[in-house]
């Protein structure tokens, strides 16, 4: 592993580079934070899929694309004297510290979720009208609600029990097959409450539901694939075979895959 003095090597290198490119390159000078914007949320996305895929090697490299864009939109600003990356790094090492009187302070916690649960409370004492102000509007949807569902839980707005919240899916399952069963314009109002009381249960199960959609999402492109490539080997076509036929190649690519 690099040394700390290599770190900051390698991120004054990116800084100056960066100067450079912002000073000299026709491309780099006419962005905007909202130019990069929606390429930040691409770099993100591929970050995830990397950090999904298992690929640490990828996880290196977007990793560092990444952290281009942040030290880019901080040199557009400090270009008219709003802020610099200095402001920004110094700002996030001010909070953590704020945030964890355990580690810089005299408060004794008990584990990770009084943690979590000192967190919010102490982003009420900053001002925060809300525990729910620091979930992003333009979150996806499923992320949003694992968000709202943990600061709620911070502040103890929470079941206490397992059974509680399987109980409540069933609840909501209920309700969305009589809505759904009757053809009533409140089905889709239903659908969302049943989704956020399985996200919700997921979350006691410890399992983060948007990885869980992910995985089943990849497993469905891998096996729908295998069906159209093997189906093709056989003189098939997609479309003009039954369901029991393509049930066969479905339930082979389980097999092999699974």
């Amino acid at each position: 592993m690099n040394t700390m003095q290599a770190k900051l090597d390698a991120f004054q290198r990116l800084l100056t580079i960066m100067d450079e490119l912002r000073e000299q390159c026709p491309w780099d000078k006419k962005q905007t934070m909202d130019s990069l914007r929606h390429l930040t949320i691409e770099e993100v996305y591929e970050l995830t899929d990397a950090i999904m895929d298992g690929d640490l090697e990828e996880v290196k490299k977007e990793i560092g694309d990444v952290m281009l864009h942040m030290v880019f939109y901080s040199r557009i600003a400090s270009e008219t004297g709003d802020f610099d990356i200095a402001d920004s790094l110094n700002s996030i090492c001010d909070k953590l510290i704020d945030r964890h009187p355990h580690i810089y302070g005299d408060v004794v916690v008990s584990g990770e979720e009084e943690v979590k649960a000192n967190w919010e409370k102490l982003k009420l004492k900053e001002g925060k009208k809300s525990v729910l102000e620091g979930v992003p509007k333009g979150l996806p949807s499923m992320v949003k609600a694992v968000r709202i569902q943990d600061k709620a839980r911070g502040v103890g707005f929470d079941w206490d029990h397992e059974d509680q919240v399987w109980d409540k899916v069933n609840e909501e399952l209920a309700e969305f097959k009589v809505e759904s069963d009757a053809q009533s314009d409140k089905v889709e109002d239903e659908f969302g409450d049943l989704l956020f009381s399985l996200i919700n249960f997921a979350r006691f199960k410890g399992i983060n539901p948007d990885d869980a959609l992910e995985k089943t999402n990849r497993k469905f492109i891998q096996r729908f694939q295998y069906l159209e490539t093997e189906s093709k080997k056989d003189g098939k076509v997609m479309g003009e075979m039954s369901l029991e036929e393509m049930d066969e190649y479905w339930n082979r690519a389980k097999r092999i895959q699974h």
